[in-house]
Formats: structure tokens, sequence, C-alpha cells
């Protein structure tokens, strides 16, 4: 076990997590044996990383950690466990190993086989993977294979950091587990009233608060930041967070408006039963639960500036476009039109030589009488037909004028629209996006092609048989 000292340190530096402590204490000291390999797991914000590294930091134990979201690929992965090998041992010897031997890592058994080189000799050595299961593209045989390690390198001790249980991926009985709960509600009020943030960020007035020494004010301080913190967690954080790190963000967001009034001398710091009816309007919105990167007040000034402006556009505009480059907006109007037209009527259309709106077919002056008994559905009301990208491109060819640029990579703007949603993939069985049997739709509406037409100076409806009477 870790001296008593070293102990008291981490439990009141990690509060809550005496078990995990204790348990990491037995298992990983320098005197004694290690297990292999150890999983360590639960959700985000538990406190897995930052107790394990701080555990192995004062243990004296080399060790190496490595995050597996800074790895690109496998072999970046592979690469960089060795170096990092090779680093702390530099470290802890106070030499430096040649690196030659090991510059290359290609797969997992060339990894055991330098980590076999690199560890012979030494009694014990700490092996972290944080994040195991956001590795990507890792091979099936990536997580069995270093279950498999210490059988090969007696001095290995893995321990795999992950958010829910592997032991099926692992493929190797009897994997020792230590979990991370989730922290009750308790604990998070007990972690964040460590350190309560200040009600007064200047020193108040003698003529406001009189006699108000740094220690009264520190014992307000952490009087109303708890009674807060309950009540913030009880009306917000109970139903959108419960982890540390965003009840911890919605309390901080929070804290200036709710002491205002105690800041201004509306009520005293202990009248908290008054602040809590005068300031419950914060708990009832959910701007504090949402992430942005433009300030709320901000954001207020700038929603007073262009309200309205907005109103105008909302009316005038009835869905919101999509920034797109000039070409991908012509392809998706032609797609719209391949959809909604009858192939046959691409030539009245879209002839270069012809005039289209001379050549558009004439509706029958005679069908007044009949139109309530043969009244049609608009085409733009009805299912996109699926249609073939060979007749999409003609149909771009005849709606610009002049030659497309070369820089324009008119297939690449395609596949884009495809991953994007905009163009949906309906056959071929291939997996290139641009098949030539392929056979697509649009995902879009009629509104909403209308204002990207209308942003290019197309009106779609004069292209669209039978017209729309909007």
């Amino acid at each position: 076990m870790l001296p008593d000292e070293i102990l008291t340190q981490l439990d009141k530096q990690y509060p809550c997590r005496e078990f995990q402590i204790q348990q990491l204490a037995s298992l990983y000291f320098s005197n004694l044996p290690s297990p292999p390999l150890l999983i360590a797991h639960g959700l985000t914000a538990t406190g897995k990383t930052s107790i394990i590294k701080s555990l192995l930091a004062l243990s004296t134990i080399p060790h190496t950690i490595i995050n597996l979201q800074e790895c690109i690929t496998g072999r970046h992965l592979l690469e960089r466990t060795v170096s990092s090998v090779l680093d702390a041992l530099d470290e802890y010897n106070d030499e430096r190993i040649d690196r030659r031997p090991y510059s290359r890592t290609e797969n997992l058994s060339v990894l055991a086989n330098h980590l076999q080189k690199i560890l012979e000799g030494h009694k014990k050595f700490v092996l972290v993977f944080d994040g195991i299961d956001k590795q990507r593209e890792a091979p099936y045989t990536f997580l069995p294979g270093l279950a498999r390690f210490s059988e090969l390198i007696p001095a290995l001790s893995l321990i795999l950091i992950t958010t829910l249980p592997i032991s099926l991926e692992l493929r190797k009985p009897g994997t020792p587990h230590l979990p991370f709960p989730p922290y009750s509600r308790s604990s998070l009020l007990t972690i964040l009233s460590q350190n309560p943030p200040k009600i007064f960020l200047t020193q108040p007035s003698e003529e406001q608060y009189p006699d108000y020494t740094p220690d009264l004010a520190a014992e307000d301080d952490a009087w109303l930041w708890g009674r807060f913190l309950g009540a913030v967690y009880d009306s917000l954080s109970k139903h959108t967070g419960r982890d540390l790190v965003s009840f911890r963000n919605t309390s901080l967001r929070l804290w200036r408006d709710f002491v205002a009034p105690v800041v201004d001398g509306t009520f005293g710091t202990r009248d908290f039963s008054r602040l809590m009816v005068n300031r419950r309007h914060i708990f009832q919105g959910e701007e504090a639960v949402l992430d942005r990167i433009i300030s709320s007040q901000n954001a207020e000034n700038e929603s007073a500036q262009t309200h309205s402006t907005a109103i105008i556009k909302k009316k005038r505009d009835v869905g919101m476009q999509h920034d797109l480059p000039y070409y991908s907006k012509y392809l998706l109007i032609s797609a719209y039109l391949a959809s909604y037209n009858p192939s046959r009527t691409d030539s009245t259309y879209f002839m270069k030589h012809t005039d289209r709106r001379k050549n558009k077919r004439k509706v029958n002056t005679n069908a007044g009488a009949t139109k309530s008994k043969h009244r049609r559905i608009a085409r733009h009301l009805l299912t996109p037909s699926p249609f073939p990208l060979d007749r999409v491109l003609a149909i771009f060819r005849g709606l610009i004028d002049g030659p497309v640029p070369q820089l324009a990579d008119i297939y690449t703007q395609i596949a884009t629209l495809t991953s994007m949603r905009l163009l949906v993939r309906v056959g071929g069985v291939g997996g290139d996006a641009l098949e030539a049997g392929a056979r697509w739709r649009v995902n879009f509406g009629w509104e909403w092609v209308r204002g990207l037409g209308r942003g290019v100076g197309i009106e779609v409806g004069e292209y669209l048989v039978g017209g729309v009477d909007v």
C-alpha cells in the first residue's frame, strides 16, 4: 500500500472516490505484483484518467499514459506506444535508449516484440491506454492481442480505460474490472462545494456592509454556494446532465445572475429564500444548459438589433437556404427537375437552341369546363421519382449559360451533396457513389428549391411541367 499521507492527499484531491483509490493503491504498489490487465470503466467525468494518472505519478512506478483520441491511425498508435515507453524509461533511468532498432512498428506482433526487448530486465512497467473504445481504425485482433501481452512480457501491466466494460471483446476470462460509477447528488454537491466562487468580485463598501471581513465573506460564499448548487441540480442538472463537468458549467453560468441582487444591496447574503423567489426565472429557462460560442449578452444585443430584419426575412423566405457553392445549387435544381419532370419533356424545356418559354406545353383553354371533374394533383406535391445521373448532368448543362470551368469538379460536388443527404441513392449495388447504374432521388421539397433557384436567378416553376400556382 502507498503511505497514508499519499492516500490522504489523493482522497482530498478526489473526494467521493475513496474505494477506487484504495483499490488502485493496493494493486499498483512498487514492492508487490500487479495484475497483468485491468479494465477501468465509467462514464464521462467520473475521474478515471485523473485518479489513475495521479496515483501512478505518486507511486514512483515507471509508466506511460497514451490517449487514443490523439492517435489518427492504428499504426500511429503502435509507434506512439513504443516511443512513449522509451521516453518513460529514459526519464526513470536517467539514460537514453537507442531508438533506431524500434523505428518501425507495423502491426501488433511487432509491438509485442519491441516491448519484450525494451522491458527486458525491468521488474514492472504500467502501460495505460486511455479511451480504448474510441480507437480509430482498430482491427478486430487489437483488444484480444493486448490482453495476451502479459503472457509474453511478464514485466508489463496494462490498464485499459473505457466508457463501458469490454469483457467480450478481450476474449479472455477472469479480467479484473474497476468501476467508476456516476457521482450521486450528494457527491456532486460535496465536490463542487470545496471551491465556492465569490459573491462580491470586489470588496463591498463599508456603508453597504459594515464590518465585512474576508473571513466572513468566505463563510457567506460557502453558505450561499452550497444551497445554490442544490437548487441548480434539482431544477436543471438532474434532468439535462448529471455529470460533474456539465453541472459545474451550468452552476457557474447562473451564479453571477443569481447573486446580482446581493451585490447591489437588494438582499442580504443569507436571504436565500427571497433570492430564490426573486431569481426563479433563471431556473426555468434552458439558456444555462446550452453550449454556445457567443455569450448570452452579445446574443441578446444582436437579437434585439436584427429582430425586425428577421421578421421581414422570414416572411420573404419560407425556408432557410444553405450557403452552397454556385454550381452545387444548379445541380440540386437540375436534380429536382429531373425528379418531377417526365424525361420526354427534357428536349422541350432544356434545349439550348430553342426558346424554353415558347415551347412550354400549352394548357388547353377548354379544360376549364372539365377542371372540376378531372382535377390533377400538382407535380411538386407528389413523391419524387428516381432518375439516372446522366439526366441530371444533361439538365445541368441546359440550365448553365456558358461553359463550366474545369476547377468546378462536378462529380466531387455530387458526392458531397450525397454525403449531406440532399441527394439520396436508391439504385445500384456497388460501393461507388457515382456508379453509372445507380439511380437517385431528391431529399428536399418545393419551397426549399424555389428559394434556392431565386438565389441564382432561376424561377424553378417555369421549368416544371404544368407550372406551380403559388
